[in-house]
């Protein structure tokens, strides 16, 4: 009775009680709700008709796009006649939708995350302020309009959440108690740019941010005092959850066991490609200490970001150079420091805006810098990670030709759908495969410290794979993750921490392995198909044009049938 009753005013509000006219007209009415139930990631996608909205997730408000999906899904399913790219977005939308409704129903981090909570409120004001899509003015309204939605998400977070797994509420601690600095400073500071000298919007502005400030240090205090101490459920979603997440945000149906043991497989090649690779450039010392030698020299603080900007240039001539990928345009990211919103454990990351969006097209390359809380062992642990090196092959990935080189094609992306799904063996998958093509295709000239770094990421994302399989089907523990990335992957302590703890939280982050494989697979299967006429740039741009949709749809695009998607 309660899903009769919360689906009856979806139907009479949108007026629909049938299948739409055509499936076009579905699409853009899914996604028109899709985007408002997701408003900071509509101003992200370039869609600016939701700017002063702030996400709902209230119980009811999560119970009611439920009911919504539903009737959605029940619209698709009802479709006949599609044509052959109709049927490619079917599918993709048919898959997000039975995606969410699984994340809502069964997995529900609604109910058992606080980071959703404390972690959105930053990301929606930061989408306004750091990209110039409208006068400062009118985003300064849309910021005030959206802080009034930080307390309204606390009570949320406060009502929703009542058992989570310790890890979670830590990681949520962190992230509220930098977003009160961000507040204070960062968007005060930017705020009274963008006033101009009002002194009634810089009033409104200064009361609604002290009620923003207010609730997430509340938020921070509650954490801290109330959920931490509660907090002992437990991460793992189990293998049938973990199975069904695969098929419907990666399109794989490959059974786990299978899985693992391609994981387990990929990651004791690249161990002992890594092992040979260090003995070539010290034959007397360990594999771990060879690496650890080349984290020697790493940035300082101070020096992060500039050393990060100085990556760019070069690797971007060889991209062109060695005829890589043929690039439409000559752009380049802004290099910043990763907001403190955002510091969920990840070390580096790429934000680039939507292919709507038609103003504001600076994209940013962020990484992470060590916590001014942290002590001075933790501190170097950390920037050891940026060793020059890693850093080359980190911005492969995130830069060229790897996320920002698939932003530049957002424009040729040919449908709604494509231009606004995101599957993450698809985009990850790609950068992740950039990292090791570009070695093969002689970035680097053979310098085998600089093959040492790409496999030394490799394991990494080796170690992404296996971890979380065990971590969520067999019950792995945090701890005894963190001892996988420093044995097999050599990463130093307090980042093999993070590494783990990123797997409770984010299940299937095996998509960076998972979706390299798949690419190297197509790649081989296309390159028999066109025979002379291959072009390892013409295959990049087929791939990249498409956008991030499942590579299992890519296939079918390009070879004009599905197949295998992995060598099993």
């Amino acid at each position: 009775m309660r899903r009769l009753v919360s689906v009856l005013p979806l139907l009479i509000l949108t007026g629909s009680c049938g299948p739409s006219d055509s499936f076009r007209e579905f699409e853009v009415e899914y996604w028109r709700k899709w985007l408002q139930a997701n408003p900071s990631i509509a101003t992200g996608a370039g869609v600016h008709d939701y700017d002063a909205m702030m996400e709902d997730y209230s119980a009811q408000a999560i119970q009611a796009r439920e009911a919504e999906l539903a009737v959605m899904l029940d619209r698709l399913q009802n479709m006949t006649g599609l044509a052959a790219d109709e049927k490619i977005d079917g599918e993709i939308i048919r898959a997000a939708i039975r995606a969410e409704i699984l994340e809502t129903q069964e997995v529900q981090n609604w109910k058992r995350n606080p980071m959703m909570y404390v972690g959105t409120p930053g990301g929606a004001v930061d989408a306004l302020m750091k990209r110039d899509f409208a006068p400062k003015r009118k985003r300064l309204e849309y910021v005030v309009s959206r802080l009034q939605g930080v307390a309204p998400m606390v009570a949320a977070m406060k009502a929703n959440v009542s058992n989570p797994p310790k890890e979670f509420t830590e990681l949520a601690i962190r992230m509220a108690s930098g977003s009160v600095g961000f507040y204070k400073e960062s968007v005060a500071v930017w705020a009274k740019d963008a006033a101009g000298g009002d002194p009634g919007l810089m009033g409104w502005f200064g009361r609604v941010n002290k009620e923003a400030i207010a609730a997430m240090e509340d938020a921070a205090k509650w954490l801290k005092a109330d959920l931490l101490p509660r907090s002992k459920g437990s991460y793992s979603i189990g293998a049938d959850l973990f199975a069904k997440k695969l098929k419907y945000e990666e399109m794989v149906d490959t059974p786990l066991d299978r899985l693992l043991a391609i994981g387990e497989a990929n990651l004791e090649k690249d161990y002992k490609a890594f092992v040979e690779t260090a003995r070539l450039i010290n034959p007397k010392k360990t594999p771990a200490q060879v690496m650890a030698d080349i984290s020697n020299d790493h940035p300082t603080e101070a020096d992060l970001i500039p050393a990060t900007r100085r990556t760019l240039a070069g690797i971007r001539h060889f991209l062109v150079d060695k005829k890589i990928i043929d690039l439409p345009n000559a752009l380049f990211p802004k290099v910043e420091e990763t907001p403190p919103y955002a510091r969920s454990g990840s070390f580096a990351s790429m934000d680039t805006p939507g292919a709507y969006e038609t103003k504001a097209t600076e994209a940013f390359y962020y990484v992470t810098p060590p916590e001014k809380d942290w002590d001075a062992k933790h501190k170097e642990e950390h920037l050891r990670l940026y060793n020059k090196p890693v850093m080359d092959i980190i911005t492969i990935h995130e830069v060229f030709p790897g996320h920002f080189t698939q932003f530049i094609f957002a424009n040729q992306f040919p449908t709604k759908t494509r231009k606004l799904y995101s599957c993450s063996s698809n985009a990850e998958g790609w950068a992740h495969y950039t990292e090791q093509m570009m070695i093969e295709e002689g970035f680097g000239k053979g310098d085998p410290k600089l093959k040492l770094a790409q496999l030394s990421e490799a394991l990494l994302r080796d170690c992404r794979y296996v971890a979380g399989i065990k971590l969520h089907t067999q019950g792995m523990t945090v701890a005894d993750g963190a001892k996988v990335f420093v044995e097999k992957c050599f990463q130093e302590p307090a980042n093999a921490y993070e590494e783990a703890r990123r797997g409770a939280y984010n299940p299937t982050y095996l998509y960076y392995t998972l979706g390299k494989l798949q690419v190297y697979k197509l790649r081989e299967d296309y390159k028999k198909a066109k025979g002379q006429e291959f072009s390892l740039a013409r295959f990049h741009a087929d791939f990249v044009k498409q956008g991030a949709i499942p590579i299992k749809l890519i296939r079918r695009i390009l070879l004009g049938v599905d197949g295998k998607v992995l060598d099993e």
